[in-house]
């Protein structure tokens, strides 16, 4: 394993414990990032979405690690599954946009909301990599303020058709299904649905592809025009949604903040390894003490960082053994409001030091750690952007009286 993901799994392992099943998902995380790391950066210089992501976490029983055992997947805990995308970080965002995505905002929302049918349908599948999610919240008129969304739904015999467009959908154009969230066409709430993407009325109007970064994640704007869901695709209680978007959030927000330790780790070993070997002005840049500044700085970020997301995976795993407990709920989405605002700006913040480490490589798209600069910015964006950030965890202080959208 790369030396600092394996000082953090035996730091972790010593403090909590880790049995022979856990260490084997990271063990095959390993090899799985080891094995991408070509095909990331070939797809990153293409400025294309890189397919051999689904196929490689496939291959190693990876497309459903925190799905339960007995729909097929390996039934991780949260923090088992945190060290997991911490592993994966270190090719980049690309890989954990995917994973995020289908895992964390996709699968879980189905094992934690959906019926036992729904769960038997689509879990083994998931697991297996046969289905892959996308996640339908974000629209051209709702980013930050998800009730405002505009794509509406009506009953049809005993089912609905929705209708509006989704846009900036990670996995968008790949996935066989998409969590849709809608609201009555003439009425108030936000209900959540799986759609299955090959269904008449459903299209990909647009591969988005000048983005600034994450050039291997598939981003696209989508189109649901009168899409009809069966009464068994509603997913959760009509009306209940955004409940269910918030929790699904939550899981994303401590996976988005995992892969940037990963970000962070893979910064400081092509640091090292640039600073150490080469010379100027008679010596191994390395000795010169304003290269030392920026080392210290990335190192610090990531010691920081790591414990704040461990420390959010561990209330998560607290959580899932109380689930009646809104106390606890709260501690957790809390802390992983942290997790993520701190990781997701030390991310960039380290990825610009580790361009300056490097000089005028570092400037070239063929640098490894332009990758991570051009990648990391969405971080601050997606999932909860830096200021939405702030005020959850500003609220969260202060008491929800206190809240800015109340």
């Amino acid at each position: 394993m790369e030396r600092l993901f394996q000082a953090s799994v035996d730091e972790v392992g010593k403090l909590i414990g880790l049995g022979k099943s856990e260490l084997s998902i990271l063990e095959d995380a390993d090899v799985a990032a080891d094995e991408l790391l070509v095909s990331e950066y070939e797809k990153y210089l293409e400025r294309k979405y890189n397919p051999e992501v689904p196929a490689v976490l496939a291959r190693h029983n990876l497309m459903g690690v925190p799905i339960q055992e007995r729909y097929g997947g390996r039934g991780a805990r949260q923090l088992v599954e945190s060290l997991f995308l911490e592993r994966l970080g270190q090719t980049g965002l690309g890989v954990i946009t995917f994973v995020d995505v289908h895992l964390c905002l996709g699968s879980l929302a189905v094992q934690d909301w959906g019926t036992q049918e729904q769960k038997e349908r689509y879990l083994p599948g998931a697991a297996k990599g046969d289905v892959v999610f996308a996640y339908g919240l974000t629209e051209p008129e709702a980013g930050s303020d998800p009730a405002s969304l505009r794509t509406t739904y009506v009953k049809d015999g005993d089912g609905y058709r929705l209708s509006g467009s989704k846009y900036l959908i990670s996995n968008g154009s790949i996935a066989t299904n998409l969590i849709a969230f809608a609201r009555p066409a003439d009425g108030k709430g936000v209900t959540a649905f799986v759609v299955d993407t090959s269904d008449k009325g459903f299209s990909v109007d647009m591969r988005l592809e000048e983005k600034i970064g994450l050039f291997t994640s598939d981003t696209s704007l989508l189109t649901l025009d009168d899409v009809h869901v069966d009464r068994e695709d509603l997913l959760g209680e009509e009306g209940k949604g955004l409940s269910l978007a918030y929790a699904a959030l939550l899981n994303g927000r401590i996976g988005i903040g995992s892969g940037c330790l990963g970000v962070m780790e893979d910064c400081l070993n092509q640091v090292r390894e640039r600073t150490t070997s080469r010379v100027q002005h008679g010596k191994e840049i390395a000795r010169h003490q304003l290269i030392q500044r920026h080392v210290a700085f990335i190192e610090s970020n990531l010691e920081a960082c790591r414990w704040l997301d461990y420390r959010a995976a561990l209330k998560k795993d607290e959580y899932e053994k109380d689930l009646r407990n809104l106390a606890l709920r709260a501690d957790a989405d809390r802390l992983s409001a942290v997790a993520k605002y701190m990781s997701s700006r030390s991310a960039f913040e380290s990825a610009d030091r580790a361009v300056q480490c490097f000089g005028g490589f570092g400037y070239s798209i063929m640098s490894p750690v332009a990758k991570h600069f051009l990648d990391s910015r969405v971080a601050r964006i997606y999932e909860g952007t830096d200021e939405i950030m702030e005020l959850k965890i500003a609220s969260s202080v202060l008491g929800r009286e206190f809240e800015a959208y109340r």
